[in-house]
C-alpha cells in the first residue's frame, strides 16, 4: 500500500460536510432554489398519510396538562431548577420560540417547532434552552405524535404561567412540526454572532432604519440587547429599539410594556460565573455531548451557578409567583448601573430592604440582589412606557388581563385564522389580529354564475389577474392573506399599485353584483371568475378543461380588518405578473423566489404558473415583456417553446430589459425581463422549462397549470384538502 494513501478519507464528501464544497460556494451568484424545497416530504419521518389534526383528537389534554404541571417542580440534578421551579425556563423556551416571528414576511415564530434546529437552537440568545427541551422529552416520549413539539413547547410556557398564578387567556393546539432547518430564512447579513447592530441599520440612532424584514437588533438575538444599544447602557435609546423591535413583531406599546413586565415578573437571568468557561453551542458541540451545548464546568449541580445571558439575578422578590412585584421594585427604588459576576451591564436597586430581595436560586436561606436590564429601565424612563406601567400599577387586574392577551397573541400570532386552532382551551370570539372571516355560502348555482361571468365582456386577462391578485397575498409563513375574505375589495388592498386600482374597480363593478344576485360571496365569485378565464383560454388552445372549485369563502368587512396590519402584505414585486414597484438591491428573480416560497409553491409549480400567466396576458399594465406568443389569451406552452428556441439571441438593453432577436434576420421578436430569462439560464429552471416546451407536453402543461392555479386559489382554505 502506498504510504501516501494512509489516513485518506475513504468516502466522498458532500456539500454540508467539513471538507465539502457546495455548488453555491463555487457560483454564489447562481439562483438558489433550495428555499422552495426546504421542507421536502422526504425529510418527514411520519409519512404522507400522517394527519396531525386527527392525532390531536386522540390526545388526553387534561392528562398532558397535569404532567406539565408536575414537571414544573420536579427538579433534576443534571439541570437544577431555579427556586425548585422550571416555570421561568419553560416560559423562556416558549417565548424565544415565538419571539423570532416578524410581521414583515411572517417568517419565524413558534408555529413549526423550528427552535429544535439550527440556527435557532444555537443562537446566543437561546442559550441553555436545549436543557428546557430535554426536560420536556419524557412528556413528548409519552404522548408521541399526539402532540407536536411546536405545540408542546408553547403549552409548557402557558402552563408555567398558570402554575405561578396567572389566569391565561387560552391555548390552541394545531402547530405542525418541521423536520429540517429553515436554512434559507434570512436572519441578517452578519457573519458573526452579536455583531454590532450598526450593520443592520442605516443609522443605529434611528431604529426605524433597521433593514427589513429583520426585527431583532443583532444577529443571534430575539429582541434587543439587554445590556443596551450595542452593549452600551442607555435606557431611553434602548426603549426606542424596544418599540421598533416589538412593532416589527406585531405588538403595540401597551402590549410591549405588558410583555416586558409580565415576562420578567417570574424567573431570573443567569450570569453567576465565568461565561468564557462555557462549552460550544449545540451545533458546534462534540458528539459525546449528544446535542447539549453551553456545557458549564463550574455549575456544580447548583442553579445559582448557571450562566446564560451573563446578566445575573431575579427581577422580583417572589420569582415563582405572578404578582405586581416587578412594578413594586422598578418604581419603588432608584437604580444604579453595575456589573454581573460574568461582567454584563445590569442595574441594581439603591438601598433595597432585605425583605424585598429575592432568595438565592439554590439556597433559600440566602438573599440576593434583584436586577433590571436596560430594557426594563426603559419601562421607567421612556414617557410612553412609564404612563402605561402607571396605568397597570393602578389596576393590577387590567395588567394581568392585558398580559394574558398579549402572551396569547405572541404565542399564536403565526398560526393563522382561528379555524386552525384545536382543543378545549381555544377562547371564544375572534380578535382583530386573527384576520377574522365569516363563513360563506356554498349552496348557490355555480354554473349560472360562471355563465354570467363568461357573458360579462371581461377579458381573460382581467378575470385571471383579479383572481390572482386576490389570492397572491397568502403567505404560508403565518397563514395570512389569500383570496378568502375578498379583502382586495377593502382598504388598503384596493388601492395598492400592484393591484392596478382602475382595472380592479372595473372588474369588481361587474363581479360584486353577480355575487349579490346569486347569493354567493364576492370572494368565491372573484376566484370563479379567474377559473372562467382559464377555462376559456384552455378551450381556445383545444382543451376542454374544468378548473376545480370549492365554494364557501366568506367576505370580510372593514370592521373585521386591521388595515394597518395588512400593509406588510402589499407586494413590492410580482414576477408572476412581471412587475416591480421599483428597482431593488435584491434581483427580480430572487424576489420571485421569495413570493413563490411564501405562497407554498415548488419550483416546477412556479415555472408552469409563470409560463401560463405570460401567455394569458396578465402582465401588470399590459406590458409585452415575456409574452412569447402570438396567441395572447390562449393557454399554450408558447412561453417555453419560444424561450428555448435556439434560433434566438438574447440581448440586454439596459436595466431589467432584454430583447429576443432572430439570429438570421436580426429582427426583434420579443422583449423580456430577468424573471423571464432566468427560466432559460438557471440549469434547474431550464430543465423544467424544457419539459413544458416539448411537443408531447402541451396537454401536460395545461393540466399542471390548472393544478398549480388551484393550489394558489385554495392556499388559505384550511377546510379544503
Amino acid at each position: 500500500m502506498d504510504g501516501n494513501d494512509i489516513g485518506k478519507c475513504p468516502v466522498m464528501h458532500g456539500a454540508m460536510t467539513e471538507t465539502g464544497t457546495a455548488v453555491m460556494d463555487w457560483w454564489p451568484k447562481s439562483l438558489n432554489l433550495d428555499i422552495l424545497h426546504q421542507h421536502d416530504t422526504k425529510t418527514n419521518p411520519l409519512g404522507p398519510d400522517f394527519d396531525y389534526r386527527e392525532e390531536l383528537k386522540k390526545l388526553d389534554v387534561e392528562a398532558l396538562k397535569k404532567d406539565i404541571h408536575a414537571l414544573m417542580t420536579d427538579s433534576q440534578d443534571w439541570w437544577p431548577a431555579d427556586y425548585g421551579h422550571y416555570g421561568g425556563l419553560m416560559i423562556r423556551l416558549a417565548w424565544h420560540s415565538a419571539g423570532s416571528y416578524r410581521l414583515a414576511d411572517g417568517r419565524g415564530g413558534a408555529g413549526c417547532g423550528n427552535i429544535r434546529f439550527a440556527p435557532l437552537n444555537s443562537w446566543p440568545d437561546n442559550g441553555n434552552l436545549d436543557k428546557a427541551r430535554r426536560l420536556l422529552w419524557p412528556i413528548k416520549k409519552k404522548y408521541g405524535n399526539k402532540v407536536s413539539w411546536a405545540d408542546l413547547i408553547i403549552l409548557a410556557g402557558t402552563i408555567a404561567y398558570e402554575s405561578m398564578g396567572l389566569k391565561t387567556f387560552g391555548f390552541g393546539f394545531g402547530r405542525e412540526d418541521i423536520w429540517h432547518p429553515e436554512i434559507d430564512t434570512y436572519w441578517g447579513a452578519e457573519k458573526e454572532w452579536l455583531a454590532p447592530s450598526d450593520e443592520r441599520y442605516e443609522d443605529v440612532g434611528k431604529p426605524d432604519t433597521m433593514e427589513n424584514p429583520l426585527a431583532a437588533v443583532q444577529m443571534g438575538l430575539i429582541y434587543v440587547n439587554p445590556e443596551g444599544v450595542n452593549g452600551h447602557p442607555d435606557p431611553l435609546k434602548t426603549g426606542a429599539q424596544v418599540r421598533e423591535t416589538f412593532a416589527r413583531m406585531a405588538m403595540d406599546d401597551e402590549e410591549t410594556a405588558a410583555l416586558t413586565a409580565g415576562g420578567h415578573t417570574v424567573g431570573k437571568a443567569h450570569g453567576n460565573g465565568d461565561a468564557d468557561a462555557l462549552g460550544a453551542e449545540p451545533e458546534a458541540a462534540d458528539i459525546e455531548n449528544q446535542g447539549f451545548g453551553w456545557i458549564n464546568p463550574n455549575m456544580g449541580g447548583k442553579a445559582t451557578n448557571a450562566v446564560t445571558s451573563g446578566i445575573e439575578g431575579a427581577w422580583t422578590t417572589n420569582p415563582t409567583t405572578f404578582d405586581m412585584g416587578y412594578f413594586e421594585l422598578l418604581f419603588g427604588y432608584d437604580w444604579e448601573l453595575t456589573k454581573s459576576p460574568a461582567g454584563a451591564n445590569q442595574w441594581q436597586p439603591v438601598g433595597i430592604k432585605e425583605e424585598h430581595m429575592p432568595v438565592d436560586a439554590t439556597d433559600p436561606s440566602v438573599r440576593r440582589m434583584p436586577v433590571m436590564t436596560d430594557a426594563d429601565m426603559a419601562m421607567k424612563v421612556d414617557p410612553a412606557y412609564r404612563a402605561i406601567c402607571e396605568k397597570f400599577m393602578a389596576n393590577p387586574e387590567y395588567f394581568k388581563d392585558t398580559f394574558a392577551r398579549a402572551w396569547f397573541k405572541l404565542t399564536h400570532r403565526d398560526m393563522g385564522p382561528k379555524a386552525r386552532y384545536v382543543g378545549p382551551d381555544v377562547p371564544t370570539g375572534e380578535l382583530i389580529w386573527m384576520d377574522p372571516i365569516p363563513a360563506g355560502p356554498d349552496n348557490y348555482d355555480i354554473g349560472a354564475i360562471k355563465s354570467k361571468i363568461a357573458a360579462s365582456g371581461l377579458s381573460v386577462s382581467e378575470l385571471v389577474s383579479t383572481a390572482w391578485d386576490s389570492a397572491r397575498t397568502y403567505r404560508g409563513s403565518d397563514m395570512r392573506g389569500g383570496a378568502n375574505g375578498a379583502r382586495i375589495r377593502l382598504a388598503p388592498q384596493k388601492d395598492w399599485e400592484g393591484n392596478e386600482p382602475t382595472r380592479l374597480a372595473k372588474v369588481l363593478d361587474v363581479l360584486e353584483p353577480v355575487a349579490a344576485e346569486y347569493g354567493a360571496s364576492a370572494a368565491d365569485v372573484i376566484v370563479l371568475a379567474g377559473n372562467v378565464g382559464i377555462e376559456q383560454a384552455a378551450k381556445a388552445a383545444g382543451y376542454d378543461t374544468s378548473v376545480p372549485f370549492t365554494p364557501g369563502r366568506g367576505d370580510a368587512t372593514d370592521e373585521m380588518t386591521d388595515a394597518a396590519s395588512f400593509d406588510v402584505l402589499e407586494p413590492l414585486a410580482d414576477g408572476f405578473r412581471n412587475w416591480l414597484k421599483k428597482d431593488y438591491v435584491v434581483s427580480p428573480e430572487e424576489m420571485l423566489l421569495d413570493r413563490a416560497q411564501l405562497m407554498g409553491l415548488t419550483a416546477h409549480e412556479m415555472t408552469v404558473l409563470i409560463g401560463g400567466m405570460r401567455v394569458l396576458g396578465t402582465n401588470h399594465g399590459g406590458t409585452a415583456h415575456g409574452v412569447f406568443t402570438d396567441q395572447t389569451g390562449t393557454l399554450t406552452n408558447d412561453f417555453f417553446v419560444n424561450l428555448t428556441d435556439m434560433g434566438n439571441r438574447w440581448n440586454p438593453t439596459g436595466g431589467n430589459s432584454y430583447e429576443i432577436v432572430d439570429r438570421e434576420s436580426g429582427d426583434v421578436k420579443w422583449t423580456a425581463t430577468r424573471v423571464d430569462l432566468v427560466f432559460g439560464s438557471n440549469a434547474i429552471l431550464r430543465a423544467y422549462a424544457e419539459v413544458y416546451a416539448q411537443d408531447d407536453s402541451r396537454e401536460k402543461f395545461v393540466k399542471d397549470f390548472v393544478a398549480a392555479w388551484t393550489k394558489v386559489m385554495n392556499a388559505d382554505r384550511f377546510d379544503v384538502s
